[in-house]
């Protein structure tokens, strides 16, 4: 069998076209919401902390987002007195160097926290298309630990 430059060509392409969507494979089905960071993590109220948010993995899974929020929660064992704490609803900036990414910094509201587990909660709002072909908004999230002291 000879192999002629096209058929080389068309070969590579195949074997491209099929590696393509296991790009999609690298990223874990848990950061499909995106994947939040918080500098530092160990906080007291008034301290200011940055927050990173990645939706590279987002968009590999087709989650284009409209909105995100950012809260302070306890996760687990919640008494019913602390209610999530909105740091801020942000959109992302599609004009900007780095599409995908959201940063901010803000400080940590003067409320009154418990001696508990709290996280970092980035919610994403997103688009899905209904069975008529019309378009729904739908919500994700993934969360950080932090301490508060």
């Amino acid at each position: 069998m000879q192999l002629s430059f096209s058929t080389a060509i068309a070969t590579l392409a195949a074997v491209f076209a099929v590696a393509a969507p296991a790009a999609a494979q690298f990223c874990s089905e848990a950061t499909r919401f995106g994947v939040v960071n918080v500098s530092p993590t160990t906080l007291s109220p008034g301290d200011t902390f940055t927050v990173t948010a990645n939706f590279t993995c987002s968009a590999q899974y087709g989650i284009n987002p409209q909105y995100i929020d950012y809260y302070i929660e306890v996760p687990v064992n919640n008494n019913g007195h602390e209610p999530p704490i909105l740091l801020a609803r942000r959109t992302l900036d599609a004009s900007s160097a780095t599409p995908l990414l959201d940063q901010f910094t803000t400080q940590l509201p003067y409320a009154t926290y418990f001696n508990s587990t709290y996280v970092v909660m980035l919610d994403t709002t997103y688009p899905v298309t209904g069975t008529d072909g019309s378009s729904y908004s739908v919500v994700g999230g993934v969360e950080i630990p932090i301490t508060i002291l």
